[in-house]
């Protein structure tokens, strides 16, 4: 069916929400806008699926909900009745439309017997996660967009162990998605007819205080903190999201006292009006809690994502000023305090592993390997490092210390499966805790580990190819990357090349080995001096992503390398 034929049919819809029904008739004489909200559906992947708010079935709006509500439905259908009863749990974050999607949700699910469990307001993602598990859920959704601009909403779909689900379960879900050809005609409930058949229940404080008393056990050093609670200063600002809802409360539950929160950004906002993007990844999102910090003097400035998964800091440096971390960096500081303080509290367990992406930084590596503590990579995506958990749990052959991805996202205990800014507010503010003792900032232990371990840093290189032709370009160049792979970078020679597609790993002298790992579309380039550069396109967003990682025995020798690695790239991007 041609893209005409479906906006057709969309057009000449009568019942057609009334919104969206405007939104078709003002974009009438609009063909290219049309031809992109209607050419393809939108894109559900193992991720689940992210785009612009509006409609079409390449946009997120209530029939797009439907349809990949319809889809688990269905993939629950086939696995009986016991999955069925057991239900699904629902959250959202402070996105436009995001209440009504979830309600549209539970509505699909209802009319088709499995019953919901819905936050009766916003909700972290990492509360979603620990909601599926304690309810026993067979899924959970998230509606969320993550840190993505204010135009965007989406859909995450979580697996039994709270994990999102992985690429076996998430494959067959996607079938089951992209095999329901008409999302205008699925049959929903109402919301009276759900309560009136007992299929959906409203949650909320009962699970919150549930999950802020599994939080408290992140506090590794309470003595610390106790001595430290109100001599550290932290400014905690949610971005407009939902890390307000128990960002706070778990930071005072540990017993940090000098908190302060960004007032202008403790209140949740569809529009994310004081900032230009709600990405704590970005200097920008700091501007408010900056200005806050520097009048009270603050140790730490910690800001949350919309959904609370992905948390990044300011610290002060040693002129006075505040300096953004990288994800990479934060987890450096993290797990070396983790590390430490575990062992000289004698708690370090000898089979205790780590869990990191293989597009995150190997600073870590060098410092779990310090303490005696295993590196283990896994493809990008949190749902690896929790399929990694779950099976240690199984098997009993490791016990699972900390998990990171490079993209601010971390995990400290076990009890949720994706990454927790919740959790890694309440760590950080006890390494803060832990410097400030010792008169020093969380930038002078940075400098300390980089004194020990040697210099690393990193960046990421991402590029956006929006709309059809964007996707025909990423493919491009994928394959351009895979069929003629570079021998050097910068004149830094390619030691060995790894595709994660045909999980193969092959070294300069032509021998190959295989990667143990899910098929996955990334190319990695390791060169002899021991920085890499890898390249993947994101399984969310029309981006292609080119993430290089240093190392040298000096912060300006990475500093050069990292600008002569990028120029390299530039110009074959351009060639």
């Amino acid at each position: 069916m041609t893209w005409k034929q479906t906006y057709e049919i969309w057009k000449t819809y009568e019942p057609l929400e009334p919104t969206l029904k405007a939104e078709l008739e003002a974009l009438k004489d609009d063909s290219d806008t049309l031809e992109d909200a209607f050419y393809a559906p939108l894109e559900f992947g193992t991720a689940g699926m992210r785009g612009i708010i509006g409609v079409g079935i390449n946009r997120m709006n209530q029939y797009t909900v439907r349809q990949a509500t319809e889809g688990l439905a269905l993939f629950m259908d086939s696995l009986g009745e016991e999955a069925k009863k057991r239900g699904v749990a629902i959250a959202y974050d402070s996105r436009h439309q995001s209440p009504e999607f979830a309600m549209e949700a539970a509505k699909t699910l209802g009319a088709h017997g499995i019953p919901a469990f819905v936050f009766e307001s916003l909700r972290p993602t990492p509360e979603l996660s620990f909601a599926v598990r304690h309810l026993n859920a067979y899924a959970g959704i998230m509606i969320t967009a993550s840190h993505n601009p204010a135009a965007y909403n989406g859909y995450k779909v979580y697996g039994e162990d709270g994990g999102q689900m992985p690429p076996k379960e998430a494959d067959a879900l996607t079938e089951y998605v992209r095999s329901v050809e008409n999302s205008l005609t699925i049959k929903v409930l109402s919301e009276e007819e759900l309560k009136a058949s007992g299929l959906l229940t409203m949650i909320g404080e009962d699970i919150d205080q549930l999950y802020l008393d599994q939080v408290k056990e992140v506090t590794v050093n309470p003595e610390l903190v106790k001595r430290m609670s109100t001599k550290m200063k932290l400014v905690f600002t949610p971005l407009h999201g939902t890390g307000q809802m128990l960002g706070e409360r778990a930071l005072k539950n540990a017993g940090f006292e000098a908190i302060t929160v960004v007032p202008e950004q403790a209140v949740a906002d569809p529009n994310f009006s004081t900032v230009k993007s709600p990405n704590p990844e970005e200097p920008g999102a700091f501007e408010y809690a900056l200005r806050l910090g520097k009048e009270i003097d603050a140790d730490v400035l910690v800001a949350t994502d919309p959904d609370a998964d992905r948390l990044g800091i300011a610290v002060k440096t040693s002129v006075g000023n505040y300096e953004v971390l990288t994800g990479n960096q934060i987890a450096s500081l993290m797990l070396y305090y983790l590390l430490k303080a575990k062992k000289e509290a004698g708690r370090l367990t000898a089979n205790g592993v780590v869990l990191k992406s293989i597009v995150s930084s190997e600073l870590p590596t060098a410092i779990a390997e310090h303490f005696g503590i295993g590196m283990v990579d896994v493809l990008t995506g949190f749902k690896f490092i929790a399929e990694k958990i779950k099976q240690y749990e199984t098997d009993n052959s490791h016990t699972f210390l900390f998990g990171f991805e490079e993209s601010y996202g971390y995990l400290i205990k076990p009890f949720v499966r994706d990454k927790d800014a919740i959790q890694a507010l309440v760590l950080i503010a006890e390494v803060a805790a832990y410097y400030k003792e010792q008169g020093k900032t969380l930038y002078d232990g940075l400098q300390d580990i980089f004194h020990e371990f040697g210099h690393y840093k990193e960046k990421t290189i991402s590029i956006t190819m929006e709309g059809i032709e964007g996707a025909g370009k990423i493919k491009a160049l994928m394959a351009k990357f895979r069929e003629n792979a570079p021998k050097e970078f910068a004149g830094i020679g390619v030691e060995t090349v790894e595709d994660f597609e045909t999980s193969e790993r092959t070294n300069q002298n032509g021998v190959v080995e295989t990667i143990a790992m899910p098929a996955a579309n990334v190319l990695k380039y390791k060169m002899v001096d021991g920085s890499w550069i890898a390249i993947r396109p994101s399984g969310t967003e029309p981006k292609i992503k080119f993430y290089i990682g240093t190392q040298a025995d000096s912060a300006l020798e990475t500093d050069r390398k990292l600008l002569d690695f990028e120029a390299d790239i530039k110009e074959l991007l351009a060639d």
